[in-house]
């Protein structure tokens, strides 16, 4: 399973990637191990999706990051999401993180 999401940056710009492991890639973010980041600290999960492939993942976050999708169409996708997947995630405590993630990604369901 891999991952395309969104972090909300302290500046409130907002950061696009793609992931095969979302827990060890948000750990990563909190504690200030990418480098586009680090400097932005701290990081608010808004959105996340789970897509089949790398290449799927990846497309989706060009399609963010080229500017092909409108601003207006992001913050609808962020309002939309379930609060409750995101909720808990707080890059100021990287291992609570972890736990909430991995929960998060055990009880919730697809979304694509």
């Amino acid at each position: 399973m891999y991952y395309f999401y969104i972090l909300k940056c302290e500046d409130s710009t907002k950061y696009y990637g793609h992931t095969g492991d979302l827990v060890q890639r948000l750990s990563r973010h909190s504690k200030g191990g990418v480098k586009s980041t680090r400097n932005k600290l701290p990081l608010e999960l808004v959105y996340y999706e789970e897509l089949n492939s790398r290449s799927e993942a990846y497309r989706r976050e060009l399609q963010f990051k080229n500017g092909r999708t409108r601003k207006e169409t992001i913050e609808k996708l962020i309002e939309s999401f379930p609060k409750a997947k995101c909720q808990g995630f707080n890059s100021r405590n990287p291992w609570q993180n972890i736990h909430f993630v991995k929960d998060a990604l055990i009880k919730g369901g697809r979304n694509t």
